[in-house]
């Protein structure tokens, strides 16, 4: 048996496959392959990157922070990395998280936000397949923000993602 490190340990792969099964779960069967692995990326990207994180974007702690960096600042709308970004922010806040941001936001505004993001990155994309691709998550929005609500749901209503450790509570902390 490996360290306790690697037992709990999951690198961007298994986050991926981990999200990439998760959406597939809650999607019909004829929903865009390409969209259903760009979805699942973004959120195992956020789900690895820090909400102070020095190095990347950090992943925002509310939907209030978006407004701060890409409404409110309107120096980035020309970045279509940044409006990329912007839109996938709105998802992730506005889906997996609408239950706990519902309360301070409207998430109706937001996601019309997040599409058009996406809408303004995929005009700033140089390439077709790229471009096309944020286009669809830019008319496809909303049903993407449901799904990924409907996984955030699930995954929070499962007791124990992890089976309770069979080790001694000293064990763990070697």
């Amino acid at each position: 048996m490996g360290t306790l490190r690697e037992l709990l340990a999951s690198d961007h792969r298994q986050t991926l496959e981990f999200f990439f099964l998760g959406l597939r779960e809650v999607s019909d069967p004829n929903v865009d392959r390409q969209e259903l692995l760009y979805n699942a990326s973004v959120l195992a990207h956020f789900a690895q990157v820090s909400t102070r994180a020095g190095v990347d974007v950090p992943t925002p702690a509310s939907l209030s922070d978006v407004f701060d960096q890409f409404v409110v600042d309107t120096s980035l709308h020309g970045d279509g990395g940044m409006m990329e970004t912007a839109g996938a922010q709105c998802l992730l806040l506005a889906g997996f998280f609408e239950d706990q941001m519902r309360q301070r936001h409207k998430i109706r505004w937001y996601a019309e936000l997040g599409a058009g993001f996406y809408h303004r990155a995929a005009t700033r994309e140089s390439t077709a397949q790229k471009a096309r691709l944020l286009e669809g998550m830019a008319q496809r929005f909303e049903p993407w923000r449901q799904r990924h609500a409907h996984l955030g749901r699930e995954l929070r209503d499962q007791a124990y993602l992890l089976a309770p450790s069979p080790f001694p509570p000293d064990v763990i902390t070697e």
